[in-house]
């Protein structure tokens, strides 16, 4: 009914449909949550047959009886076929639709039993007894029907987001509400559809990152040769990655599935700004010169490509980032991400990079001199 939903599963019906009534009242009180809907109906008419079996056994009838004699008097069972010559037609056994209008009519059905009262042509005789003088027939209330999910009876709550308010908000509100209710243990909540999805890919994000950033050092440190200059070229990211959270909060925009891939498409964008300048210092430094000459002419020298290809990245992600277009939208948060990610590590990674690099210069000689090869 609404576009995200939460399901409550629990094995004992009663339990279940009274903590979700709970959770709901507690959903539509928080702000934030619009359209919260529920779908268990339980307005629906109920005749409960209570069948007394003491009477009944009195009487030869059992209860298979009664489940058979009632799925013949409302079941629209088809117990025959009339043969036409231009069509057949089906012989539907029930009861007249003039005895189907109250739960009083149900104990007017009779009930053939298997006792052994009488004798017929066959030797036992089946006692007919009407239902109303086995069992009680009462009203209730029940649910309109009763919804599973997997091997469980299920009550899924739907509900839409109000105005600012954000996915992963929602997620942690519900949360912290069902722990405020105390739910017991016999009752499981889930997330279901895009909030599934989100909350699925929420929790692997960071793990996303790292992993992308380990890959990143062991290569670097493959190519360069040394534990200590991939940490050079990876220090320019805290600065990216502060840029690309702050342009997303400036435009009210979550960190979502496709913003997370902007920040990992930054990753492999920002640290080339210091490939550039470690590869030219490290030759420097094999030609004679200085830690602080090298880097210094490698910021001088290296800072109109910079500058080149750091410009090209950000006019050509502008247009994701502006939201033209049909689908715009899902595509923005990647744009922005990126935009600010590089914008901010410009700005900083000619600052950040040198005295990172003078520093772990400093370390890496200090290593060699107390471990001579």
């Amino acid at each position: 009914k609404s576009l995200y939903q939460y399901t409550l599963q629990g094995s004992n019906l009663d339990e279940l449909y009274a903590w979700s009534d709970k959770l709901m009242e507690a959903v539509s009180a928080e702000n934030g949550f619009q359209d919260v809907t529920s779908d268990l109906q339980l307005n629906s008419l109920q005749a409960i047959i209570n069948v007394e079996q003491e009477k009944a056994s009195s009487f030869g009838v059992t209860y298979e009886d009664v489940r058979r004699a009632l799925y013949s008097a409302y079941g629209a069972g088809q117990v025959a076929s009339l043969y036409a010559q231009a069509d057949t037609y089906a012989v539907i056994f029930e009861v007249a639709p003039s005895f189907q209008q109250s739960p009083e009519d149900i104990g007017k059905i009779y009930v053939s039993g298997t006792g052994n009262t009488g004798h017929t042509n066959n030797g036992v005789e089946k006692p007919v007894v009407p239902l109303e003088s086995i069992a009680t027939i009462t009203r209730g209330i029940a649910p309109l029907s009763v919804n599973h999910q997997g091997q469980l009876p299920a009550v899924t709550i739907s509900f839409n987001l109000a105005p600012g308010v954000s996915l992963g908000q929602a997620v942690e509100r519900i949360t912290s509400v069902q722990k405020k209710l105390g739910f017991p243990d016999t009752i499981a909540g889930k997330f279901q559809g895009t909030a599934q999805a989100f909350q699925a890919s929420s929790g692997g994000q960071g793990a996303l990152v790292l992993m992308a950033i380990i890959v990143i050092y062991i290569i670097l440190g493959m190519l360069y040769e040394s534990f200590i200059h991939p940490v050079t070229i990876l220090s320019g990211l805290p600065s990216a990655g502060f840029g690309a959270v702050v342009a997303l909060m400036l435009f009210r925009m979550d960190l979502s599935v496709i913003a997370i891939v902007g920040v990992v498409l930054l990753i492999g964008i920002v640290k080339k700004n210091a490939i550039m300048m470690v590869d030219f210092a490290i030759n420097a430094r094999k030609e004679g010169m200085s830690a602080e000459d090298a880097i210094h002419q490698a910021c001088r020298l290296r800072f109109r490509p910079i500058m080149m290809t750091t410009m090209c990245a950000i006019f050509g992600t502008l247009p994701i980032a502006s939201g033209l277009g049909a689908g715009s939208e899902l595509r923005q948060p990647l744009g922005i991400a990126v935009v600010g990610g590089l914008c901010v590590s410009q700005l900083l990674t000619l600052f950040i990079t040198p005295v990172v690099y003078l520093y772990l210069e400093r370390v890496s000689d200090w290593l060699k001199s107390r471990c001579p090869e």
